[in-house]
């Protein structure tokens, strides 16, 4: 017995190709059970006809040779589980999520999946301050220069601040303490996204304060490294900043600098003309794979979430 392969049925012989690419266009926005609701079909009906739309979709768009790569981490369970995502970040898309943890090893067979070619060719490597990944990195792609991500750097500075905050709010009492509770979201948020009521609040807070006021504009004035031309003049920022915490006993701060130290040439590289790429695609990634995850809530299965992750900056089809 032989069946022939019609060209316009989809995996599912029950379905069309065009009804499966448009289930998976309303995939994109919506959750599978939304739209197995609206086209009347059975949930696992609907999962399926939208994996086949990503497959092919990942199939159109090869990875070609990345020149800049952005490798960051995220949570895929509670408990530490967590996968490793790896973005081109000149084509502003995602081409690999895998792994089994974000250990040396599990980033390496980014590398081996890549192939020595194509590896080769990577020129630049973003990412956090993770020792793993620096290893695995300067072990298969030497020639890459490592730049360590703006937003992971500044995510340590807003902790040390909300050290600060907790620190001053045990110190406290009365009054003083009143300004205090409940600002962490006001104090750790750019001004600007601030409403009304929240800008109001911080005004209040930095003024009853003086403490969080000087933790706070150094914080807020710590973002300026990244927009020096040459390692020389973003060095003696650092440097004068570092100056500025003497006599502040914001001892959060001082470990901070000291990591920062440590960490010096990866976030110096940024000074240089070749290195300047768009850093804030790592953490625009971040949120969508975020929404993406909330969206299928309660679905174990990782291929569909890899599928999710790989397409979700591709063109429909």
């Amino acid at each position: 017995m032989k069946t022939e392969k019609i060209e316009w049925l989809s995996d599912n012989p029950f379905y069309t190709k065009r009804f499966a690419y448009y289930v998976g266009r309303k995939c994109r926005s919506m959750t599978i059970q939304d739209v197995a609701k609206e086209l009347k079909l059975d949930w696992h009906t609907v999962k399926a006809l939208d994996k086949e739309y990503m497959e092919k979709q990942l199939l159109q768009s090869p990875v070609a040779a990345p020149r800049v790569i952005g490798i960051d981490e995220i949570s895929i369970k509670k408990g530490h589980t967590y996968r490793i995502v790896v973005s081109d970040l000149e084509r502003r898309r995602p081409i690999w999520f895998g792994g089994k943890d974000r250990s040396e090893e599990s980033l390496a067979e980014f590398y081996r999946q890549l192939g020595k070619k194509k590896t080769k060719k990577i020129q630049l490597a973003v990412m956090d301050m993770w020792k793993a990944f620096f290893k695995s990195t300067k072990k298969n792609a030497p020639q890459a220069a490592i730049l360590y991500d703006k937003f992971h750097v500044m995510r340590h500075l807003g902790e040390a601040l909300d050290e600060i905050r907790k620190k001053e709010y045990a110190r406290l009492s009365g009054k003083d303490r009143s300004y205090i509770k409940g600002q962490k979201y006001t104090l750790l948020s750019n001004r600007e996204n601030l409403t009304l009521e929240g800008g109001k609040a911080l005004k209040k807070l930095l003024a009853a304060n003086k403490r969080l006021n000087a933790a706070y504009l150094l914080k807020e004035s710590f973002g300026q490294l990244w927009s020096y031309q040459t390692e020389r003049w973003a060095r003696k920022f650092f440097d004068n900043w570092k100056q500025s915490l003497k006599w502040q006993r914001l001892k959060p701060y001082e470990k901070f600098a000291e990591m920062i130290e440590r960490h010096w040439d990866g976030i110096a590289a940024y000074s240089k003309p070749e290195n300047k790429v768009s850093l804030g695609f790592v953490e625009g990634l971040n949120n969508k794979i975020r929404v993406i995850q909330r969206r299928a809530y309660g679905i174990r299965d990782e291929e569909y979430l890899r599928l999710k992750i790989l397409t979700c900056m591709l063109k429909e089809i």
